[in-house]
């Protein structure tokens, strides 16, 4: 039980954390692409790479890597979104504009997780 309210109070933290930083960065790009999830999602990427390095080399519990990765890093990132954006940008015929999303998101979220993990390793 005590597992479930800790990712369930990192969840609580990563969704509003993931509501302000998207807002923020979509208010100070003026644009229709979704720059503000696409930077929450490869930001999220990159700190669960940070979580998983440590975890890997044993400095962090269990309990802690599931209350950041599953709980906090959980509900900062948003593939629902990321999936809902694509699919609008393709309902307004913007099959460019989605290909980038997704190509993108997906190359940028993989390095960023790579990197993120390299550099616990370095370290």
């Amino acid at each position: 039980m005590k597992l479930i309210l800790a990712i369930g109070a990192g969840s609580f933290i990563g969704g509003i954390c993931r509501y302000l930083m998207s807002l923020f960065i979509q208010q100070k790009i003026f644009s229709t692409f979704p720059f503000g999830t696409m930077s929450v999602n490869i930001l999220g990427c990159f700190l669960i790479g940070l979580v998983f390095g440590l975890s890997d080399r044993g400095n962090m519990s269990q309990e802690w890597r599931l209350f950041l990765a599953t709980g906090v890093l959980g509900g900062f990132t948003t593939f629902s979104a990321f999936s809902n954006e694509t699919v609008g940008m393709m309902r307004d015929g913007q099959f460019v504009y989605a290909s980038v999303y997704v190509l993108s998101s997906i190359a940028l979220g993989l390095a960023a997780t790579f990197i993120g993990i390299m550099i616990i390793r370095i370290l």
